[in-house]
């Protein structure tokens, strides 16, 4: 694996949200594969509840300034950085007023305004990958965690597969626990079709309102191999993986863990050259 680059797109990071077990995974699995002589990046959303001041966030303007088109609406993008100490990890963050934003927002925004967590996803999508081919930085590995993330995979294959900075990378989506209640707006798949993705690049989504099964789903079609990411994840998603042909990773466990992410990383880039 000559290729070293390892791109981390996390739903949730300590310490700039309270810790949890998706928020310290988002940390602790970037930290312990970059001590292993990785070069990380990580990315993140910029939820309105994360200090700025405290954390030493700051935009990075030959970074920023992008507009997204999302359902004929433009969203500038901005972006901001941070670095995790003691490991000096890189930390981008994607934010726009619209979706991350919210002033005094004591909840994640994608809790406290759920109607439109479709667009963020697609905000959030859209801005990591041209905010990655602006670094000029092409990963070998791109692994997304928690369900935010779960467009990532498609917008890689299909939107940017012909790409230069990103034709070779391969995609892990880690299967876990948290989810969300309900389902998307009814509007998600038409929203994504304006970006000329086909009905049979959706068809994971269905008929119906996507609900976080059916995006996990979607994730799952576009990776090229699935990690269980936690000891509960849906087994029916992890059957699901292996009916496709899809590589898995089994639980690790929590003791040596980022040696197994950083072996089963290695296999399925040499198995690709």
């Amino acid at each position: 694996m000559e290729n070293k680059k390892l791109l981390y797109i996390s739903q949730e990071i300590a310490p700039y949200l309270p810790d949890s077990p998706l928020a310290l995974f988002g940390r602790d699995l970037p930290q312990k594969v970059q001590e292993k002589g990785f070069e990380v990046r990580t990315f993140m959303p910029k939820y309105g509840c994360i200090n700025e001041r405290r954390n030493q966030l700051h935009e990075v303007i030959r970074l920023s300034g992008m507009n997204i088109i999302i359902d004929d609406s433009d969203h500038p993008l901005i972006i901001k950085v941070a670095t995790l100490q003691p490991s000096r990890m890189q930390v981008y963050f994607i934010d726009n007023d619209d979706y991350f934003q919210r002033a005094g927002a004591k909840e994640l925004e994608t809790v406290s305004s759920p109607g439109d967590n479709d667009e963020r996803m697609m905000f959030f999508a859209r801005g990591i990958i041209e905010t990655v081919k602006k670094l000029r930085w092409d990963p070998a590995v791109i692994h997304c965690t928690g369900w935010i993330s779960t467009l990532v995979p498609m917008y890689v294959k299909r939107m940017y597969h012909d790409d230069p900075a990103l034709a070779k990378s391969k995609i892990v989506y880690s299967l876990r626990s948290e989810k969300f209640d309900g389902t998307l707006d009814a509007r998600l798949g038409e929203k994504l079709r304006m970006l000329q993705f086909t009905d049979e690049d959706l068809a994971a989504l269905g008929d119906t309102p996507a609900d976080c099964t059916a995006l996990n789903k979607l994730a799952i079609m576009h990776s090229d191999a699935v990690v269980v990411s936690s000891p509960d994840a849906d087994p029916a998603l992890v059957d699901f993986a292996r009916s496709i042909s899809k590589p898995v990773l089994e639980y690790p466990g929590e003791e040596d863990f980022a040696e197994k992410y950083a072996e089963f990383y290695k296999a399925l880039v040499n198995g690709g050259e």
